[in-house]
């Protein structure tokens, strides 16, 4: 019967490979944080109102939620003594410079959508961690993704994880552990495309990107990056074109073909950590690098068809592939995000502006989110409003358009670090502790 089940959801996957009743990897299944509208959606809730379960989750993990049909993945890392846990806030310096303490436990679950209820667990590996972390990560730091087949579960510094939709292991990767800058640790999630899941590796020792089978795990290629400094999740861009595989970098912007060979690149003098990770709406992609310490926190938005170094320097806005070029619109660590005509950035530090997502134009500039917060989860769409999540747990809800309007906010009241999931008219907001089913009406 496992298996019978495990066959209906591949073949209703299968038939709607675009469907928003999926939420397949971060930042959903086009990477770009906004869902279908759906009245079963909710623009209010708390810890208790239009919650229609919540699932206690142990250990700690920011991974995002992901969901296929009538599933939820989610992963987890459990230790078995206590350490410091993860913080809020701004780090401008060292990570936490030792790995933690004890036995810990390297965790994948998988839920039932309609009532939370565990329909599996899995340990992908039990022992003692090897790298140290950033303050405010964990070790389960990366999204899984799934293809309708499979899930394949990506523990960085750790390895790549494969899994039947029952939760059965199927392959696993290894990955060598190497040092990363101020032992911040790994955080790019992978992403699967058409038999092939795609992972990024950029650290101190030798960084790389590769391609796995995703049917037998078997590396297709690797190309060795000369990046130290980025943790974005690389972006599988269906184009007019053709499809390619951006990955951003400190020192120069990358697009990959599906076989490893290098499409084009560009230097874009980008920030001194990469986090945001690209998208694309209406025919451009969008990549941006923000750390607030630096003067320069550029985006881009690119066409389709470069090939070759499209650098240029002296004018960043110049060049047949550069549509539109601002020098200080990235955020640090959340993903803008395109809604209607609208470009949004989503500030660390609590404020939000808009440029015109085809021109650049600036729509309204820098306005705050009140009250006050601090934001790493990457914001998401639905039902003609934004939605920013602090890591306070307070999601401040906006009104889509050319006139800047905070509607309300809705407290969870705990830890948030990790970007929602969005499906069948349920949004999926994980906590510190917790994973809430948020919901106005049965969503069956």
């Amino acid at each position: 019967m496992r298996r019978f089940s495990s066959f209906i959801l591949l073949l209703a996957f299968s038939n709607t490979a675009f469907s928003e009743d999926h939420w397949p990897r971060f930042r959903g299944p086009h990477a770009d944080g906004v869902a279908d509208d759906d009245p079963r959606l909710p623009d209010t809730w708390s810890t208790t109102k239009n919650v229609a379960w919540v699932a206690d989750i142990p250990g700690f993990g920011w991974s995002c939620p992901v969901v296929l049909g009538d599933r939820v993945f989610l992963t987890t890392v459990v230790g078995e003594e206590e350490n410091e846990r993860p913080q809020k806030g701004l780090y401008l310096g060292e990570g936490v410079r030792n790995p933690a303490k004890g036995i810990h436990h390297w965790l994948v679950y998988g839920l039932d959508l309609k009532t939370g209820h565990e329909l599996w667990k899995q340990e992908a590996h039990a022992g003692e961690p090897v790298v140290p972390r950033h303050p405010k990560s964990t070790y389960a730091a990366e999204t899984p993704c799934t293809d309708g087949e499979r899930l394949y579960v990506l523990f960085g510094d750790l390895g790549l994880y494969c899994y039947d939709l029952d939760g059965q292991p199927l392959w696993s990767r290894d990955i060598a552990p190497e040092k990363t800058f101020y032992d911040y640790g790994a955080a790019a999630s992978p992403v699967v495309h058409n038999g092939q899941v795609f992972v990024v590796y950029d650290n101190l020792g030798t960084s790389w990107i590769a391609a796995f089978d995703a049917r037998t795990g078997d590396e297709n290629w690797r190309a060795e990056r000369d990046e130290t400094h980025s943790w974005a999740t690389p972006f599988i861009w269906e184009n007019e074109l053709r499809t390619e595989i951006l990955v951003p970098g400190r020192k120069l912007n990358r697009s990959y073909g599906l076989d490893g060979t290098l499409l084009w690149q560009f230097d874009g003098r980008m920030s001194g950590l990469v986090i945001p990770s690209p998208f694309a709406a209406h025919g451009l992609c969008y990549i941006a690098s923000g750390y607030i310490g630096d003067a320069h926190r550029p985006v881009y938005a690119v066409k389709p068809g470069a090939s070759g170094d499209i650098t240029n320097l002296e004018d960043p806005a110049a060049g047949e592939f550069i549509e539109w070029y601002q020098p200080t619109a990235s955020p640090y660590n959340t993903s803008p995000i395109v809604y209607g005509d609208d470009y949004y950035t989503l500030y660390d530090r609590g404020f939000l502006t808009c440029h015109d997502a085809r021109t650049g134009e600036e729509v309204y500039g820098k306005q705050r989110l009140v009250p006050s917060g601090s934001f790493t989860a990457s914001p998401w769409a639905y039902n003609g409003k934004l939605f920013f999540l602090s890591e306070d747990g307070l999601t401040y809800v906006v009104q889509a358009g050319s006139e800047f309007k905070l509607l309300g906010t809705n407290d969870l009241q705990e830890l948030c670090l990790s970007s929602p999931a969005v499906s069948q008219g349920r949004l999926l907001i994980r906590t510190a502790s917790k994973l809430y089913c948020i919901t106005t009406a049965d969503a069956d």
